[in-house]
């Protein structure tokens, strides 16, 4: 009889394998849960398993953006929402990663901070403030098909950012 006997198992034995050189390559030294939302692949964990080095790292999905309405109030890690600021919201991403956004209808960038979480609708992978909107042409249609890209560390630019929250 066959190891394998279903393509299933294959597939169940080669997902395995991946995540395990994902872990090792990374030096994780906690547990780590792996969950999949629409096209992401999401590691969670303790803050020591996800002190993740994701330079580089690619994802694609929608993008709205947020404005007037949240002008001055709190955002999840405590300063307050500025529309003008080229800032985001993003369900996963630690606070302060920066990230750049392209609008994969007309190629525009646009290079913003995460300072909040959200989109709350499953359907988006990032909510940009106004101006990050508008920088990317989509605030008059209101979401856009965009690529987001991370280009910091994510712990590694934590305490560094606030010093600069603390110094503006």
């Amino acid at each position: 009889m066959n190891m394998f006997s279903t393509l299933k198992d294959l597939d169940k034995l080669f997902f395995g394998l991946v995540i395990c050189l994902i872990l090792c390559i990374n030096n994780f030294t906690s547990t780590v849960a792996i969950e999949t939302q629409g096209n992401e692949l999401l590691l969670r964990g303790d803050r020591k398993s996800s002190d993740l080095k994701l330079r580089g790292e690619i994802w694609y999905g929608n993008a709205s953006w947020y404005g007037s309405k949240f002008q001055g109030r709190k955002t999840s890690n405590g300063e307050k929402f500025n529309k003008n600021k080229l800032t985001a919201a993003h369900r996963s991403l630690p606070f302060n990663t920066k990230v750049l956004v392209t609008n994969l209808k007309n190629n525009k960038t646009v290079i913003v901070r995460i300072n909040d979480r959200g989109p709350f609708n499953h359907n988006r992978i990032i909510d940009l403030s106004e101006e990050a909107a508008e920088k990317l042409d989509l605030k008059k249609q209101g979401i856009a098909y965009v690529k987001v890209q991370i280009l910091t560390p994510t712990i590694d630019n934590e305490a560094d950012s606030q010093k600069e929250e603390k110094q503006s």
